[in-house]
Protein backbone atom coordinates (compact mmCIF):
# COMPACT_ATOMS: atom_id res chain seq x y z
CA UNK A 1 0.00 0.00 0.00
CA UNK A 2 1.76 3.19 -1.10
CA UNK A 3 1.01 6.44 1.39
CA UNK A 4 2.46 9.91 0.45
CA UNK A 5 2.29 11.91 4.04
CA UNK A 6 2.39 15.61 3.72
CA UNK A 7 3.67 17.83 6.65
CA UNK A 8 4.95 21.39 6.80
CA UNK A 9 1.97 23.39 6.31
CA UNK A 10 0.36 26.22 8.95
CA UNK A 11 -0.55 29.73 9.27
CA UNK A 12 2.45 32.30 7.75
CA UNK A 13 2.33 35.76 7.25
CA UNK A 14 2.46 37.34 3.62
CA UNK A 15 6.16 37.32 2.34
CA UNK A 16 7.11 34.19 4.14
CA UNK A 17 7.74 30.90 3.94
CA UNK A 18 7.28 27.57 4.64
CA UNK A 19 8.75 24.26 3.40
CA UNK A 20 6.25 21.01 2.72
CA UNK A 21 8.03 17.97 2.81
CA UNK A 22 6.29 14.31 1.21
CA UNK A 23 7.38 11.16 2.62
CA UNK A 24 6.20 7.85 0.83
CA UNK A 25 6.16 4.87 1.97
CA UNK A 26 4.87 0.84 0.40
CA UNK A 27 6.37 -2.14 0.17
CA UNK A 28 8.23 -1.34 -3.24
CA UNK A 29 7.49 2.44 -3.66
CA UNK A 30 10.41 4.13 -4.84
CA UNK A 31 10.23 7.57 -5.86
CA UNK A 32 12.59 7.21 -8.55
CA UNK A 33 10.35 5.44 -10.60
CA UNK A 34 7.68 8.38 -10.71
CA UNK A 35 7.83 12.36 -10.97
CA UNK A 36 6.54 13.99 -7.96
CA UNK A 37 4.48 16.88 -8.30
CA UNK A 38 2.51 19.13 -5.92
CA UNK A 39 -0.88 20.98 -6.68
CA UNK A 40 -3.32 22.77 -5.01
CA UNK A 41 -7.02 23.29 -3.57
CA UNK A 42 -8.09 26.82 -2.64
CA UNK A 43 -12.01 26.92 -1.27
CA UNK A 44 -14.32 26.67 -4.08
CA UNK A 45 -11.61 26.39 -6.16
CA UNK A 46 -10.30 23.78 -8.77
CA UNK A 47 -7.41 21.78 -7.74
CA UNK A 48 -4.44 23.12 -9.85
CA UNK A 49 -1.07 21.78 -10.58
CA UNK A 50 1.77 24.25 -8.75
CA UNK A 51 5.22 22.31 -9.56
CA UNK A 52 7.13 19.01 -10.70
CA UNK A 53 10.28 17.25 -11.04
CA UNK A 54 10.81 14.33 -13.23
CA UNK A 55 11.96 11.07 -11.99
CA UNK A 56 15.54 11.59 -12.14
CA UNK A 57 15.53 14.74 -10.58
CA UNK A 58 17.10 16.82 -13.97
CA UNK A 59 13.78 18.73 -15.01
CA UNK A 60 10.75 20.89 -13.38
CA UNK A 61 8.15 22.53 -14.49
CA UNK A 62 6.08 25.37 -12.12
CA UNK A 63 3.02 27.06 -12.69
CA UNK A 64 3.34 30.38 -13.59
CA UNK A 65 2.12 31.85 -10.48
CA UNK A 66 4.66 30.23 -8.30
CA UNK A 67 7.79 30.46 -10.58
CA UNK A 68 10.55 32.24 -9.33
CA UNK A 69 9.32 31.65 -5.88
CA UNK A 70 8.84 28.03 -5.03
CA UNK A 71 11.07 25.33 -5.66
CA UNK A 72 10.82 21.52 -5.81
CA UNK A 73 12.98 18.87 -4.92
CA UNK A 74 13.77 14.96 -4.40
CA UNK A 75 15.74 13.27 -2.09
CA UNK A 76 15.82 10.12 -3.20
CA UNK A 77 17.58 8.21 -0.19
CA UNK A 78 14.82 9.29 1.85
CA UNK A 79 11.76 8.63 -0.33
CA UNK A 80 10.53 12.60 0.34
CA UNK A 81 10.00 15.31 -2.27
CA UNK A 82 10.13 19.27 -0.63
CA UNK A 83 8.55 22.27 -1.57
CA UNK A 84 10.32 25.35 -0.66
CA UNK A 85 8.14 28.25 -0.72
CA UNK A 86 8.99 31.50 -0.49
CA UNK A 87 7.87 34.95 -0.98
CA UNK A 88 3.95 33.83 0.03
CA UNK A 89 0.85 35.72 -0.78
CA UNK A 90 -2.71 35.79 0.32
CA UNK A 91 -3.64 33.73 -2.91
CA UNK A 92 -1.04 31.13 -2.16
CA UNK A 93 -3.76 29.80 0.91
CA UNK A 94 -5.03 26.40 -0.27
CA UNK A 95 -4.46 22.70 0.51
CA UNK A 96 -1.43 21.91 -0.61
CA UNK A 97 -1.31 17.95 -2.40
CA UNK A 98 1.98 15.58 -3.12
CA UNK A 99 1.19 13.40 -6.07
CA UNK A 100 3.15 10.64 -7.67
CA UNK A 101 3.09 9.44 -11.56
CA UNK A 102 4.57 6.49 -12.86
CA UNK A 103 7.28 7.62 -15.18
CA UNK A 104 6.08 10.45 -15.88
CA UNK A 105 7.32 14.33 -16.85
CA UNK A 106 7.83 17.46 -14.56
CA UNK A 107 4.81 18.75 -16.04
CA UNK A 108 1.92 17.09 -14.65
CA UNK A 109 -1.40 16.26 -14.62
CA UNK A 110 -4.01 15.86 -12.10
CA UNK A 111 -5.58 13.36 -14.71
CA UNK A 112 -2.74 11.21 -15.06
CA UNK A 113 -1.55 10.73 -10.88
CA UNK A 114 -1.21 7.54 -9.53
CA UNK A 115 -1.49 8.26 -6.38
CA UNK A 116 -2.39 11.53 -4.18
CA UNK A 117 -1.66 12.43 -0.99
CA UNK A 118 -4.44 13.84 2.23
CA UNK A 119 -2.75 17.33 1.89
CA UNK A 120 -1.59 19.66 4.25
CA UNK A 121 -3.06 23.08 5.00
CA UNK A 122 -1.26 26.49 4.19
CA UNK A 123 -2.68 29.37 4.86
CA UNK A 124 -1.29 32.65 4.58
CA UNK A 125 -2.17 36.04 6.17
CA UNK A 126 -2.31 39.28 4.61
Amino acid sequence: QVQLVESGGGLVQAGGSLRLSCAASGRTFSISNYAMGWFRQAPGKEREFVGGINRSGSSTYYADSVKGRFTISRESAKNTVYLQMNSLKGEDTARYYCAAQWGGSARMTSGGIDYWGKGTLVTVSS
